[in-house]
């Protein structure tokens, strides 16, 4: 699963004038019974929206007074995310004429045409203090509160990414928490500005519109809307043409053959982590000890303990380098499948790591590797793995990829290698040898020919390029965004 949580705004976007019809309810509820968590993320506080909403024990959280206030339904716990308000400032509002006033654990809140009196009084009162507007209400937070921060706050609390969420709303103090979200889903009945921003928008207004999105979620995880949400795609390179080819972060499994394969695994993964995405990097040969934001476990004395990785693993933002060294060729199969049983069952829950990354696949998983009893890996998704050849892997291994990324002067072999240990038709290679810093990409999936493209260098490479173009020598090309190139994106 995905998607394992949906994030809603109240008013105007589950609720109309206010409440929620019974058919959203109990679409809230399917969901809540799929295993999918739910969050409620609002502008309202607390004793309004509990008074409007009976079934608020439907949500695992809410994030109420936009973004300023966490409450667990179950505990009936509030967790204030910021000062509370300065009676100061609300006597100074008072004193200068605004009203009506509204005053929460952390939110002060009001409406136009009062925002330039509010902004005065701050001015004046030397406040660190911001204004976020709402379809007419002008609300009053500390500097940094709004309705991501809230979220994230939530998404700790529940052991989850942003990047296994789908966020919906309706208004423009929503853009802030809709733009983290991995799906940001507009009803209907939304802010053009906000239509314009999202992913996708409802056919139907309101409650309506969430039971549409519920629907979709249930049906098959937004898989059919996969070609659309291209938001976070990872880069891998450009055709010769300029039209950028990316990778999806989800259900990706594909092999990087030849010449400079880690280095190519290497700028993915620097991408990955620059977009918050989390990984586990298999590290046969200790090759990976100084990778950003990842920790190792294990080293050339002692084998990885894999419970010391699913600890690491189980935290929101944590990444992990399983370094192998020390682990005895003939027992690393064994290993990686054990490993990867833990990782899928920490998925099924989590949805993390999202990346699994295998580099020298062939010291994992090499080609002499047979199966005891018939096990196998098992469906991979979300997985790189490197070698030199296809030839050189494990046929189990082999079956669960469906794209090739062929490197060096031998991609008629690659190409061979790759298809007849899956069975597969010959495809014949678009060019006899690839000019390095270039790839050969095919995917199975994609039903085209192998599409030649420029390769994205990593930071390292980047770094080098622009000291070659100081020098007055040629320089890497910028890539642009091409739709066409999307089909390769899955």
């Amino acid at each position: 699963m995905r998607y394992l949580a949906l994030c809603t705004d109240y008013d105007g976007t589950i609720a109309t004038h206010g409440g929620v019809d019974e058919r959203t309810i109990e679409a809230l509820a399917r969901l809540k019974e799929s295993g999918r968590r739910l969050v409620m993320v609002t502008g309202r506080e607390m004793p309004d929206l509990i008074s409007a909403l009976p079934r608020l024990d439907l949500f695992d959280l809410v994030v109420a007074e936009n973004g300023a206030l966490l409450y667990d339904p179950k505990t009936k716990e509030h967790k204030p995310l910021g000062d509370p308000p300065s009676p100061a400032f609300v006597e100074a509002l008072q004193a200068r004429g605004v009203g009506p006033i509204s005053v929460g654990k952390t939110i002060v809140a009001t409406w136009e045409p009062h925002e330039n009196t509010v902004l005065e009084v701050i001015r004046d009162l030397g406040l660190e203090l911001q204004v976020i507007f709402n379809k007419g209400a002008v609300m009053i937070l500390p500097s940094g509160v709004n309705k991501a921060s809230g979220l994230k706050a939530a998404l700790t609390e529940l052991n989850l990414s942003v990047h296994n969420t789908v966020g919906v709303g309706d208004a423009e103090n929503d853009h802030a928490f809709l733009s983290i979200c991995e799906c940001s889903v507009a009803v209907a009945n939304a802010l053009p500005s906000v239509k314009e921003r999202a992913d996708f928008v409802t056919n139907a207004t309101h409650g309506p519109g969430v039971t549409q999105l519920i629907e979709e979620m249930l049906a098959d995880d937004l898989f059919s809307r996969e070609p659309f949400l291209t938001r976070h795609h990872i880069l891998l390179g450009a055709t010769h043409a300029g039209a950028s080819v990316r990778f999806s972060p989800h259900g990706m499994n594909a092999l990087i053959v030849g010449d400079s394969k880690s280095t190519v695994a290497s700028g993915l993964i620097e991408r990955l982590s620059e977009r918050g995405y989390t990984f586990c990097i298999v590290d046969p040969e200790g090759d990976y000890g100084n990778v950003e934001s990842a920790v190792v476990v294990g080293s050339a004395e002692h084998p990885p303990e894999i419970d010391e990785c699913m600890q690491l693993l189980s935290k929101p933002d944590q990444n992990a380098v399983v370094n192998l060294r020390s682990v005895k060729p003939e027992d690393r199969p064994q290993y990686f499948m054990t490993l990867f049983a833990r990782i899928r069952d920490l998925r099924a829950r989590t949805g993390r790591p999202h990346w699994i990354v295998v580099d020298k696949a062939e010291r994992v998983m090499p080609s002499s590797w047979q199966p005891i009893d018939g096990a196998t890996p098992g469906k991979l998704e979300g997985v790189l793995v490197a070698s030199a050849s296809p030839n050189l892997l494990s046929k189990a291994l082999l079956s669960t990829l469906d794209t090739i990324v062929m490197l060096g002067d031998q991609p008629r072999q690659m190409l061979r290698e790759f298809t007849q240990a899956n069975n597969w038709p010959m495809v014949e290679p678009t060019v006899e040898k690839i000019a390095h810093g270039d790839a050969l990409l095919w995917s199975r999936s994609a039903n085209a020919p192998p599409l030649l493209l420029k390769l994205e260098p990593s930071k390292s490479e980047h770094s080098r390029d622009a000291h070659k173009h100081a020098d007055g020598r040629q320089g890497f090309e910028a890539t642009v965004e091409n739709p066409r190139a999307k089909k390769f994106a899955n």
